[in-house]
């Protein structure tokens, strides 16, 4: 008796659409996530005159791409593995990498989202307005800043078992980023930590997102601030992956 084995990719596109599916019919989350930069990009509109579009674009763009990586895809990477979805999946003729790729792929979506909301707000809202150049390298700074987060979200999942453990931790690594990134970075706790903040996951996401939103003040410091971003994102991964386990047993 012959069976037939379906394609790789004929499988890999049917756990695509489940996963998109899946997204939509947790919205709510995803439209939260959409809400917070947003928001705090009509709320700043007066610190645009102190610190300029770029600086409030890019800290807009920033913790949309924190609360994706961290809230959304850590959690749901830790609620499905609880339920034993995961375990389920691997029974399918698909490999490993596939399962996640598929998770991954719909957090660059809503990475793209996040971007594209922004920027219209700023341009409709906050008068901001960028070259196209500026626009799509924003959109590639926004990628690889995303990727920061999510393999971030991974070493969390990696790292503890227990959903509801990830969960708070997930929060609380978030609000860290926020205190950090938002006032350190302002120079409200002090020198020392601005100092920080800008070599932070945060800062350095937000200093190649503000030099992407204006090309022309692109420096040597915005360079290396890409290279400690990728230097996060090749640790984070590592010890994401290396830890990470398919069950909670």
């Amino acid at each position: 008796m012959e069976i037939n084995i379906p394609k790789t990719s004929t499988v890999f596109s049917s756990l695509l659409r489940a996963d998109f599916t899946t997204q939509w019919r947790n919205r709510r989350s995803a439209v939260l996530a959409l809400l917070v930069p947003v928001i705090i990009l009509i709320s700043w509109k007066g610190v645009i005159k102190m610190f300029g579009g770029a600086f409030v674009l890019s800290s807009a763009i920033a913790l949309g791409l924190v609360a994706i990586g961290l809230m959304g895809y850590s959690n749901s990477i830790a609620r499905d593995r609880d339920k034993g979805i995961f375990q389920r999946l691997r029974v399918a003729p698909i490999p490993d990498w596939a399962i996640m790729i598929s998770r991954l792929t719909v957090q660059l979506v809503m990475i793209l989202l996040v971007t594209l909301c922004v920027f219209i707000t700023g341009y409709y809202v906050d008068g901001i307005h960028l070259s196209a150049v500026g626009y799509l390298l924003t959109v590639m700074s926004a990628l690889v800043g995303g990727a920061v987060y999510l393999s971030l979200g991974q070493m969390i999942v990696g790292l503890i078992k227990n959903p509801e453990t990830v969960n708070s931790t997930s929060r609380l690594v978030y609000f860290a980023f926020i205190i950090t990134g938002m006032l350190g970075g302002l120079g409200v706790l002090g020198k020392e930590a601005k100092e920080i903040a800008h070599w932070s996951p945060y800062g350095a996401v937000q200093t190649i997102l503000a030099g992407s939103l204006q090309p022309d003040l692109w420096k040597s410091e915005t360079t290396t601030a890409l290279l400690v971003t990728l230097g996060y994102t090749l640790i984070f991964a590592f010890m994401g992956i290396r830890k990470f386990k398919w069950n909670t047993k």
